[in-house]
């Protein structure tokens, strides 16, 4: 990356691929072509890929080989989840939550719209899922509950495993979107006791344009692309062999270096904080202090949006989570359903670290982002 390219702080919104992933991923762009459906050594050597990976996947995940099933991303992969088990299930309630990304309630709305009862659990100050709503939510006839694992905005990780101790005590299959927290916490299926586990690739330094959907063995769960046998028939299409092999190859580096980019993360996290509370009066942290995910520091600034901070710091790829149209600024749904006033909603700033982000970058980033501010102050 050049000397003078912006720092790079939006790695929940997606990861630049690995050296060694490009390097595994190459000789299937160039001379292992074949088709994996094909019986001759072309196909074979794909088969074997697609394989290799598949290990690597449900190695991180904890799970047996046959329970991974790739897709184009995690968007495909929560529509398989929830439309799939609903489809299977016949009729029944969702339970989600009201903080989901939109590859989570856009598909629950569909569903909605088409007569499904859809329950949205609202979430604390701290921005995790209200336990006490969940128990009055999971009635016998509840068929699925879907709650992310990590928030794409604050972090905050969710209590998952409850939920699904919950869910399993009415007979619901429990599924969660782990885009965000897979590779930068322990995640191990069995750990969250869910039944079905969404991954993307592209959150975790392998290619846009695949991922993985874990299902439980037993679990019920019909295709909602059809097509042939395709992933043990539930995602037909050619598999796309060479992301499938970058995504096997990141999986194995996130396992490798889990503890050690963690620990680092959160530290140059918490040194990032530091620095700017100690120059900001009214900063204030979005969501959990400590439940959240190692990388992801969103906090709201005092008087101004956060658009108009960024827009002041040019240095700074970042992002805000509110939405920004003709003018004016929409406060982030996240952040306002932890009681967050819009007016004050509206000055958040999501700052995500990743493997390679330096000290100086964060030294540089926060220079950036106290001067953006002490401008607008200025101004007004």
């Amino acid at each position: 990356m050049s000397s003078n390219a912006p720092i790079y702080l939006d790695h929940n919104a997606t990861t630049p691929l690995l050296p060694e992933v490009v390097d595994a991923m190459l000789p299937y762009l160039r001379e292992h072509f074949g088709n994996p459906s094909s019986g001759h050594a072309y196909g074979r050597r794909s088969q074997l890929a697609i394989a290799e990976a598949r290990r690597q996947v449900a190695s991180l995940l904890g799970c047996a080989d046959d329970e991974v099933v790739f897709t184009s991303g995690g968007t495909e992969a929560n529509n398989l989840a929830i439309r799939g088990v609903m489809e299977a299930a016949g009729r029944g309630r969702i339970v989600t939550s009201a903080i989901e990304h939109p590859a989570t309630e856009q598909p629950c709305a569909w569903l909605e719209r088409r007569g499904t009862h859809v329950v949205r659990l609202g979430v604390d100050e701290h921005g995790r899922t209200r336990l006490d709503e969940a128990e009055h939510a999971l009635t016998p006839d509840t068929a699925l509950v879907t709650v992310m694992h990590g928030n794409n905005e604050t972090g905050v990780l969710q209590p998952i495993e409850a939920l699904a101790r919950l869910g399993h005590a009415v007979q619901a299959v429990i599924h969660t979107d782990a885009a965000q927290s897979l590779g930068k916490v322990p995640v191990k299926v069995d750990d969250l006791g869910v039944d079905l586990l969404s991954v993307a690739g592209h959150k975790l330094y392998a290619p846009k344009g695949v991922g993985a959907l874990y299902i439980r063995r037993g679990t019920r769960i019909a295709p909602f692309t059809l097509g042939a046998g395709h992933e043990r028939g539930l995602r037909p299409g050619t598999e796309n062999v060479a992301s499938i092999v970058g995504l096997g190859v990141a999986c194995a580096a996130a396992e490798r270096d889990l503890d050690e980019l963690a620990a680092r993360m959160q530290r140059l996290r918490e040194a990032l904080w530091e620095r700017l509370v100690a120059a900001i009066p009214g900063l204030r942290l979005n969501g959990h202090p400590e439940q959240r995910l190692p990388n992801t520091l969103n906090i709201r600034f005092p008087d101004v949006s956060g658009d108009a901070l960024l827009g002041g710091a040019p240095e700074v790829a970042a992002s805000t989570g509110s939405a920004c149209h003709a003018g004016h600024t929409t406060a982030s749904a996240v952040v306002t359903a932890m009681g967050v006033p819009p007016e004050e909603a509206i000055g958040s700033v999501r700052l995500t670290l990743g493997r390679h982000t330096s000290e100086d970058d964060l030294e540089r980033a926060a220079d950036a982002l106290i001067r953006s501010w002490r401008s607008a102050m200025a101004q007004r």
